[in-house]
């Protein structure tokens, strides 16, 4: 059974408002998308796009971020089931060195997109930053302020993409126990800090970041900055 929802989120919860909107205007597959990981240290960048039925309602979804590990944990799997499509995709921390930030969320977005079983007709974006335009098409994308709070199905993906990195970072923390990423899934804290200052980094980290400046160990160069793209679309 899933969990109860905290007394702070029940009257908090995102709606089909703008998803209702593009299905009325013909769009038949909306997907909602949205990104962790971009200021980790260590870890992938992780993209999660998400089709909800336009007759079923879940009940306890709501921004990633306002739920806790646990309330997050018992809605993965009603969600999964619930979506009619749904998928994740990555970008290794190798790409996100390489590349930078801004391409390799482009690729974990292609890579998430390519993986759904359609083609989507729309895609509703957290934030302010058009990072699925060059797939899709700029005509075939709404961008959202708040989206993940707001919007229903960025609110289900915003919890399968946080789900499905914490997963991975907890497992890798079995192999690198002393930077504790099973706690702090590759974001910066005191004990992550000591170990990368005494240890070194992990084949895990972003080594390019500035944050290397600040130990003893050798920083990579800065990712390039327009790296050719081939887009599936």
């Amino acid at each position: 059974m899933s969990a109860q929802l905290r007394k702070a989120n029940k009257y908090n919860a995102p709606t089909r408002k703008f998803e209702r909107t593009l299905w009325s205007a013909g769009n038949e597959h909306v997907v909602g998308i949205d990104e962790v990981g971009r200021g980790s240290w260590a870890g992938p960048l992780t993209i999660a796009a998400a089709v909800i039925p336009k007759d079923k309602r879940l009940y306890r979804i709501r921004d990633s971020k306002a739920l806790n590990e646990k309330e997050r944990e018992s809605l993965f799997d009603a969600i999964t089931n619930w979506c009619t499509h749904w998928s994740v995709g990555h970008a290794t921390n190798e790409e996100c060195d390489e590349f930078g930030m801004s391409h390799a969320q482009k690729l974990a977005t292609e890579r998430a997109i390519k993986s759904l079983t359609i083609r989507p007709d729309h895609a509703l974006i957290d934030g302010k930053w058009d990072f699925v335009g060059q797939i899709l098409g700029k005509e075939n994308r709404t961008m959202i302020v708040r989206g993940d709070a707001q919007c229903l199905s960025i609110a289900a993906a915003s919890i399968l993409a946080k789900v499905t990195r914490d997963r991975m970072m907890k497992k890798h923390h079995e192999s690198f126990p002393a930077y504790a990423f099973a706690s702090n899934k590759g974001y910066p804290c005191p004990k992550h800090k000591a170990a990368l200052s005494e240890l070194g980094p992990t084949p895990l980290h972003r080594i390019s970041w500035k944050y290397m400046k600040d130990t003893p160990h050798p920083q990579a160069p800065a990712p390039r900055k327009n790296p050719a793209q081939n887009l599936l679309f």
